[in-house]
């Protein structure tokens, strides 16, 4: 039976055959020092494996719905409503914290009654796929500076150049924290891609900051076949399109350009760490993924193929304003 107290904390997963990653993470987050009580929180979307075992042994809340409902903003607005904590921690179930701070430095900046939201450092596992892993490190989510976002003048952040504004705007749900009574103020957006981002924008025209807490460290890394990259990256570029008005790549000389970068920073990653057979081995895929990749963001960027707005234009379903 959930508890009548009011915990410090309501840890908020979704989740679908996570076993594995589950197997990491709920000792991981039993774990963890200095943050009172918790509340775990879990909507699983008919895992076939020991998900749901795990989950309740672990003492979580846990609502079944199927797969096809499952919706990164509207799944976590769900969780939301099922939460009784005074901040709710927003976590993907392959982040796994990287010591036994991760929840008290991820929610320090409440301290600040003006926060509304903080988001943790991303890296990779130590046995992630270098590739992968060097993705993550060049993420900006994966550096180690402390940083405050806010909105003195809330028109100045639509006067800057798209690519500047996404910048101002991060938010990552993999590990991030939100103040409960901002979140029943403003929820996700119900996106296809990008509610984080698009929270961040409403949170920060409300007049409220944004935290980056580099000291809260949570490995975590998407480890992509090309066709996956493909489609991650296409959609991707299509939020910046849409929402920022910034194209990635805009044009094809843009995607060569990009191809020679992405290679050239992964024999830069590579060398170092790995030597000339593991150059060689993993420079043999990288053309294959970065490929997808590059060519993700130019078919994104140049709106091909489905619109990334389903049945709604973005002044209905996404604008920050």
């Amino acid at each position: 039976m959930p508890s009548s107290t009011t915990p410090s904390l309501s840890i908020l997963l979704p989740t679908f055959n996570g076993e594995p990653d589950l197997e990491r993470l709920l000792p991981a987050l039993a774990a963890q020092e200095a943050v009172g009580e918790l509340q775990l929180v879990a909507i699983d979307s008919s895992s076939t494996d020991r998900s749901l075992e795990l989950l309740a042994r672990a003492g979580a809340e846990v609502q079944v719905i199927p797969r096809a409902e499952f919706g990164h903003g509207t799944t976590r607005n769900a969780l939301a409503k099922m939460a009784r904590g005074e901040i709710l921690v927003f976590l993907s179930q392959d982040a796994l914290p990287a010591d036994k701070h991760f929840l008290a430095e991820l929610t320090a900046p409440f301290e600040d009654p003006q926060v509304a939201g903080s988001y943790g450092r991303i890296l990779p596992r130590p046995d992630t796929d270098p590739l992968a892993a060097r993705t993550v490190l060049a993420a900006p989510e994966a550096r180690a500076e402390d940083l405050t976002r806010e909105l003195e003048d809330v028109d100045a952040i639509w006067s800057l150049p798209g690519d500047q504004r996404a910048c101002h705007l991060r938010f990552n749900n993999v590990a991030s924290a939100v103040r409960a009574p901002v979140f029943a103020d403003i929820e996700f957006p119900e996106l296809p891609f990008g509610e984080d981002f698009a929270w961040a924008a409403r949170a920060l025209n409300a007049g409220w900051k944004i935290r980056f807490a580099p000291r809260a460290v949570a490995l975590h890394a998407h480890v992509y076949t090309p066709r996956q990259a493909f489609a991650r990256y296409a959609i991707d570029a299509a939020f910046h399109r849409e929402i920022h008005g910034h194209l990635l790549r805009p044009n094809l000389a843009s995607v060569a350009r990009g191809l020679a970068f992405e290679l050239r920073e992964d024999a830069r990653y590579l060398w170092p760490r790995m030597g000339l057979w593991g150059l060689s081995w993993h420079m043999l895929r990288a053309p294959g993924l970065r490929g997808a990749q590059i060519l993700g963001q130019w078919w994104g960027s140049c709106s091909y193929g489905q619109a990334f707005w389903p049945e709604e234009g973005p002044d209905q379903g996404g604008s920050s304003r």
